[in-house]
């Protein structure tokens, strides 16, 4: 396992949080924890409760988020969970955000996009690793079962909360957990861990093209529209949009040239695609003929004009 420095481990108290907090401290890796309390459950500050403890123990900063929703959800707790991970990682300067994603998480997401409907890029989404724009994601269980991670706990006797919530099958994902994929996983692991793994490979072939970047301006080579809508897709989160279905076929319908919710200008001449913020500006007529004559195309010019001039 390589060496990491300036590591924040988003912790819970769980199974898989507990487990990493203390496989990290057999290995000798610095971290300190970032925990948030929902407050939708009564074993929600024993939970904080016990963080504390163990932050105390090791000697490990700790920094406590209270995340009150006024109607709980898992892609708002997630949108409060990341915002005060990376308030921390800023402030602080930590560099990689380490996660307790393990096998069966991935699994889970895998068979949730392919219900919606979903393309490679979108089923193979927690890699490892992962670049984010001042700091990495690293998940070193990506590849371990939650069987082989409860097995852990239990034999070195470690404390750790379940949360029951987890049960209630009215959450999408908790359905597929307990009616598709921890069954699955428990009969089929070493299947399931080859298969991302050539997927895996898959993905790497199609999608990890050279995106270049100049602060929020982003550009790459042309190839395949089904592949560049996906480099795109990829590009625009990035910037802070979850793209739609709908807005996917805009950009193919239109050739790569439209703006995204007055937000994201996409367009491109005959070798690139260009993504950035979209910014209606004024410009100078020297300006405009140096971007003519550069093939920069008008819907990033704003950008360019105010930011990268």
């Amino acid at each position: 396992m390589e060496k990491l420095q300036n590591n924040l481990l988003a912790f819970s108290g769980g199974v898989d949080s507990t487990a990493l907090f203390f496989y990290l401290l057999e290995r000798n890796i610095p971290f300190d924890i970032a925990i948030v309390n929902y407050h939708t459950r009564k074993e929600s500050d024993e939970e904080v409760d016990y963080a504390k403890e163990l932050a105390q123990k090791y000697n490990k900063k700790i920094y406590i988020k209270d995340c009150l929703l006024e109607k709980f959800s898992e892609k708002e707790a997630r949108k409060c969970r990341y915002k005060f991970f990376e308030e921390i990682m800023k402030k602080f300067n930590y560099n990689t955000l380490i996660l307790a994603h393990q096998l069966n998480d991935r699994f889970e997401w895998f068979l949730m996009q392919f219900g919606k409907g979903a393309g490679l890029n979108e089923l193979i989404a927690m890699d490892k690793t992962e670049e984010r724009d001042f700091y990495k994601i690293y998940r070193p269980f990506y590849n371990i079962s939650r069987d082989e991670i409860l097995a852990y706990l239990n034999e070195s006797g470690v404390k750790y909360f379940y949360d029951k919530s987890n049960d209630d099958i009215k959450f999408v994902r908790n359905l597929i957990r307990h009616r598709f994929s921890n069954e699955f996983i428990t009969q089929f692991r070493e299947g399931v861990k080859k298969s991302f793994e050539y997927l895996e490979k898959d993905k790497k072939l199609l999608f990890d093209k050279p995106i270049n970047r100049e602060k929020d301006l982003f550009y790459f080579e042309k190839s395949n529209p089904e592949i560049d809508i996906r480099i795109a897709d990829k590009i625009i989160k990035k910037l802070g949009v979850l793209l739609t279905s709908k807005q996917r076929e805009e950009i193919l319908k239109t050739n790569f040239n439209c703006v995204i919710q007055g937000k994201i200008a996409v367009d491109n001449n005959e070798k690139y695609i260009y993504i950035s913020p979209y910014i209606k500006t004024p410009m100078p007529k020297e300006f405009k003929e140096k971007m003519r004559k550069e093939k920069i195309p008008p819907k990033v010019r704003g950008y360019v004009f105010t930011f990268l001039k």
